[in-house]
């Protein structure tokens, strides 16, 4: 069995979708160590809401912070203390979907971040969307990643932009995954239909 850390660029870049269409995919589990805000439509939630099959488990969060903030900053108005040893992944026999917060240096502590929680036998994808300055983003994400050894892929979100991808993809030289399409709106259909596109490469 496999794990799969989803990962994006930056904040708001499609990770929760990316992950909705890799669980379907995948038949897999899903799991968000550390929710911030939005509980009454957290990701957890929102995620399965898009799955079709009836295979894939949602697991509970190790952390539920109620402030829509980085992990560490929600953490401190609510007098909560986020610590590693406290963040086990489940335990499963199907493949595991596990979504981070924001991007890979998201503090979630004064010692740790997002990326303290990858560990070497993760799969990673990274969601990579166009902004001005997002070559950037998704340089320093992919290329830390690789330097530390993970096994790195990527997927496109919104609208294409060629130039964009093709220097990311140029130079990083990882597996592409697909591309999510700035689509009117997403359910369930829409997501397994990305799911089986996505699956051979996954």
């Amino acid at each position: 069995m496999s794990t799969y850390f989803i990962t994006g660029i930056g904040t708001d870049v499609g990770k929760t979708v990316a992950s909705a269409i890799v669980t379907e995919a995948l038949e897999a589990d899903y799991w968000k160590p550390i929710q911030a805000g939005e509980l009454e439509h957290c990701d957890t939630k929102k995620v399965q809401q898009l799955i079709s099959n009836k295979l894939s488990k949602f697991h509970k969060n190790s952390y539920t912070l109620k402030t829509p903030m980085s992990p560490h900053a929600a953490a401190d108005v609510e007098g909560v203390s986020i610590e590693l040893k406290h963040i086990k992944p489940p335990k499963t026999k199907n493949d595991l979907v596990i979504e981070g917060a924001g991007g890979l240096l998201v503090p979630i502590n004064e010692n740790n971040t997002i990326l303290d929680l990858i560990k070497p036998n993760y799969k990673v994808v990274v969601v990579s969307r166009h902004y001005l300055g997002s070559i950037n983003h998704s340089l320093l994400t992919i290329n830390l990643l690789k330097d530390k050894g993970f096994d790195v892929s990527v997927i496109f979100s919104g609208i294409e932009h060629k130039t964009t991808e093709d220097i990311i993809i140029k130079m990083t030289t990882v597996n592409v995954i697909g591309r999510i399409e700035e689509e009117p709106y997403f359910d369930k259909n829409v997501v397994k239909a990305y799911a089986e596109e996505f699956r051979d490469n996954l």
